[in-house]
């Protein structure tokens, strides 16, 4: 089964527009679990623009499901998961002012560093996982450093799926075969929605995990977070 973990960072960001602690991330993160999420995931940035250091604390205190932590594996954030301790850290390569995740790693490129770092973070129990594009090449990468899963970033099959569902998704569903042949475990993540989703878990063998934020917390204004939980949920059976 799929399990869909909701990203918060948005809820971060609307409470960050004004100061004060509405809405706030921590009840948010208990909410969604109670409404059904099998995971939170947050992304916290050195700018801390909506996610901050202390919320990750904050939020390993009351998260029962499975916390997953994203990030730059630059040394501030490393100190931060490894004094955490999630259950998932999901390592991925944006540059300080990226808006959002825009690409996966060259884990050819960036193996000995990689190696290093997920040999660090599996040595105190936690689960690793790189963000990677639909790159062949890119899976076979992540399987050399030693990583747990991979998170295919899939903002490519969303911005194409209303032209061409099937072609969108072909370079997915080649990276998806190679990491089941490599025993990598699979996530996936990034404008996922309402629309694209059940087609991406219905195709791509052994998706074990999805993470949604920003489409899910836009739904949420309109249908209520509980029920758009529970919408996703279904696009997942």
């Amino acid at each position: 089964m799929t399990k869909l973990s909701v990203n918060i960072n948005k809820i971060a960001t609307l409470r960050n527009a004004r100061g004060g602690d509405r809405p706030n991330v921590v009840q948010t993160a208990k909410d969604c679990e109670r409404f059904g999420a099998e995971g939170i995931t947050v992304h916290p940035r050195p700018d801390e623009r909506h996610i901050r250091y202390q919320d990750v604390y904050d939020l390993k205190a009351v998260v029962t499901t499975e916390f997953n932590i994203e990030g730059n594996p630059t040394p501030d954030f490393l100190k931060l998961v490894k004094e955490v301790r999630p259950e998932q850290a999901t390592l991925v390569p944006d540059a300080p002012d990226a808006i959002t995740s825009n690409a996966g790693w060259d884990t050819i490129r960036y193996k000995d560093f990689l190696t290093d770092v997920i040999g660090e973070l599996k040595g105190l129990g936690i689960r690793t996982s790189i963000f990677v594009d639909p790159v062949v090449e890119m899976v076979e990468g992540a399987a050399a450093v030693g990583t747990d899963r991979i998170e295919l970033y899939t903002e490519d099959y969303a911005r194409h799926y209303h032209t061409n569902r099937e072609q969108a998704i072909a370079p997915y569903l080649a990276a998806a075969r190679k990491a089941q042949e490599l025993s990598l475990g699979l996530n996936a993540g990034h404008d996922l929605d309402l629309d694209n989703l059940k087609y991406l878990h219905d195709t791509l063998p052994n998706l074990m995990e999805v993470s949604i934020g920003h489409a899910l917390i836009c739904d949420a204004l309109y249908y209520g977070l509980e029920n758009t939980i529970q919408l996703y949920l279904r696009q997942l059976k």
